[in-house]
């Protein structure tokens, strides 16, 4: 194998979709992927809810429309940011340049950490409306399943886009090790494919 970046031995061959299902890196985004569509999904289907003397549907979460906004807000957001960062890990065995994947991957981690600071953020004011809202503003228990799939998605979320950083984190030390023996190795093949 010749030398390179790390894992610049495959850049510019064919791309692997078997390789690449099975790195753990992308089943976590595929499962992130779920889940902020569970999240999402089910506030916006059945997160409005309306006592029977009244038309005008509120949040089902203590009547407080901004923790159905931020569920949902950042349901979407989390799922557009999953497909973003699966077409750049399709996309990372083809960069060559070891700055150029320092670089991806440090965003990587930024964004990672980000999403599982604001899923936790989310579980702890979703979980706090829920437990506040009262039994009359919603006396047939409409949408109760639905409120408690968000909150418990939001909860696994923190695990999957924590884990997401650490295997993010694991990647930079292997691009700085690589960085750093091609430095003091400069006309060694490298260590790492």
């Amino acid at each position: 194998m010749d030398g390179g970046a790390f894992g610049a031995g495959k850049a510019g061959g064919a791309f692997d979709p078997h390789a690449f299902i099975r790195q753990p890196q992308t089943l976590l985004r595929l499962l992130s992927w779920v889940f902020s569509i569970v999240v999402f999904g089910s506030i916006v289907n059945e997160g409005y809810v309306n006592r029977l003397d009244e038309t005008q549907e509120h949040c089902i979460f203590n009547r407080n429309r901004n923790a159905c906004n931020y569920g949902i807000t950042v349901g979407v957001l989390a799922f557009l940011s999953c497909l973003l960062y699966l077409a750049l890990d399709a996309y990372f065995p083809q960069i060559s340049s070891v700055k150029d994947r320092k670089k991806a991957v440090l965003s990587d981690i930024g964004v990672s950490a980000f999403w599982a600071f604001l899923w936790f953020v989310g579980f702890c004011f979703l979980t706090n409306q829920w437990q506040a809202s009262k039994e009359e503003d919603n006396p047939l228990n409409e949408g109760g399943d639905a409120a408690r799939a968000a909150i418990t998605f939001s909860f696994f979320s923190i695990f999957t886009w924590g884990f997401l950083t650490f295997l993010a984190f694991r990647r930079l030390r292997d691009i700085t090790f690589q960085e750093e023996y091609n430095t003091l190795f400069p006309n060694s093949p490298s260590l790492l494919p």
